[in-house]
């Protein structure tokens, strides 16, 4: 038991590492090309609260602080400063007084010399650059987590080498009829619809080489499915190799009705929520599992259908969170592909290493599996475009360019920067937010976590 408390809390500490070290990254993201441009930054910080640790190196605070929730560096003159030097903070208005006073503390960390070197007096494309600096920093350890993964380790993959070939294709009816839960159970009586793979003369154990005149290697079971799947009611050439002899074969693959899955096996939606379902070719066999490397040039598609799916949840993230309360506080099931606060993710690690039956090697793998989907996952989620999030800054940039180009064709005085301090209600909203989020997926992680399996 003893054993079993520790190897969990072991894994729980090496994610909780490895997560501190992403996103210290990435607010190195942001601080190389801010110092690289002559901002003058005071601090750089990973993680929120009091600090635990800092030192001075330069022109920088260096530190850790107590809670691994984030991390944040400041750059002077992130607001426009008054043209006359000075800050009015009493004119009316709640909303311009957060702002007068956001510039009014902001002007008291100026010192000489700063003029030229604040945020607002960069070119549009530099903040551009200091602000993206952060998620691509994020989107290039997702690429270097998961081609390790995939490259270095390998993982599970549908082999073209058979598994099983069903006799007979049974429907739901008879398969409740004979207490059978197996679409295609070897119980097979007279009048049951042959299975084509087993008509055709495939059993298991053979690897098929070639499909529908298309040669297929070891890991295109992919391939090999997807053009039996277009063929359904039509004869395709099939070849196949059985003790090293290689055997021709026709194969006619019947029609089913078949949920639409995306790269990553999930089950692609309707809009109304229900699943995705398309008539398609089956032949009724199964693929022989292996683990594989992958060719380093499959890591690109593979993390672009990772950052497909977490931007799926991000948009739809205030529904999922509440999905996720309801789940927290009710009998309701969590669905297991939403989203998870840092102790979820925590939690998960430990249970992998708390494993018994899993290899260390398949452990590693796992942990930087996770870690290249929370990179990922902050890759997305910092490209949002509120404040006081990094896409909110670039869009703000953005907005600033568009003003200028404007007003340069039309003739009309430049107006200067964008002044974000006047976003700060939104900034505050989004922050708030954010907490409240933060504390129903920890309390969510707590009380009903999801487990593996």
């Amino acid at each position: 038991m003893f054993e079993t408390i520790l190897a969990y809390v072991l894994g729980a500490l090496i994610i909780l590492l490895g997560i501190g070290l992403s996103i210290g990254l990435h607010e190195v993201g942001h601080l190389l090309p801010a110092k690289k441009f002559g901002l003058r930054v005071p601090q750089y910080m990973v993680g929120f609260g009091p600090t635990i640790f800092s030192k001075k190196k330069g022109e920088t605070e260096y530190g850790i602080k107590v809670l691994p929730l984030g991390g944040y560096i400041s750059m002077v003159g992130m607001y426009p400063p008054a043209k006359d030097g000075t800050v009015k903070t009493s004119r009316s208005g709640f909303f311009q007084n957060l702002s007068d006073e956001a510039k009014r503390v902001e002007a008291e960390t100026l010192q000489p010399g700063d003029r030229g070197r604040l945020f607002v007096d960069l070119p549009v494309w530099k903040r551009i650059v200091i602000m993206l600096g952060g998620p691509f920093m994020n989107l290039i350890l997702a690429f270097v987590f998961f081609s390790i993964v995939l490259v270095g380790f390998g993982t599970s993959t549908a082999t073209t080498t058979v598994s099983e070939v069903y006799q007979c294709v049974l429907t739901q009816e008879q398969q409740a009829a004979r207490g059978s839960s197996d679409s295609a159970s070897q119980t097979c009586q007279a009048g049951d619809t042959p299975g084509p793979a087993y008509a055709a003369g495939l059993r298991a154990g053979d690897v098929i080489t070639s499909v529908d005149g298309r040669r297929v290697s070891q890991t295109e079971w992919d391939a090999l499915t997807s053009a039996i799947q277009a063929k359904a009611g039509e004869p395709i050439a099939v070849t196949y190799t059985r003790d090293g002899a290689e055997h021709s074969t026709t194969l006619t693959p019947i029609k089913t009705s078949r949920p639409v899955v995306d790269r990553l096996g999930q089950a692609e939606k309707n809009a109304d929520g229900s699943v995705k379902r398309a008539d398609v070719g089956f032949a009724a066999i199964g693929s022989t599992v292996a683990t594989l490397p992958k060719p380093i040039w499959e890591v690109p598609a593979f993390v672009g259908e990772n950052v497909k799916a977490v931007a799926g949840v991000v948009i739809d993230l205030p529904a999922r969170v509440i999905g996720v309360a309801k789940a927290a506080f009710s009998p309701e099931e969590r669905d297991p592909n939403g989203p998870m606060s840092i102790v979820g993710v925590g939690r998960l690690a430990g249970d992998i290493t708390a494993m018994d039956t899993v290899s260390v090697k398949d452990k590693v793998a796992s942990y930087l599996s996770l870690l290249g989907s929370l990179n990922i996952a902050l890759f997305v989620f910092n490209l949002i475009p509120l404040t006081p999030l990094d896409g909110g800054h670039v869009v703000g940039a953005l907005w600033e360019k568009v003003r200028k180009t404007f007003n340069r064709v039309f003739k009309r005085k430049d107006p200067g920067p964008v002044d974000i301090s006047k976003l700060l209600p939104v900034t505050y909203t989004v922050a708030a937010l954010m907490l409240v989020m933060g504390v129903i997926l920890i309390y969510a992680d707590i009380v009903k976590p999801v487990t593996l399996g």
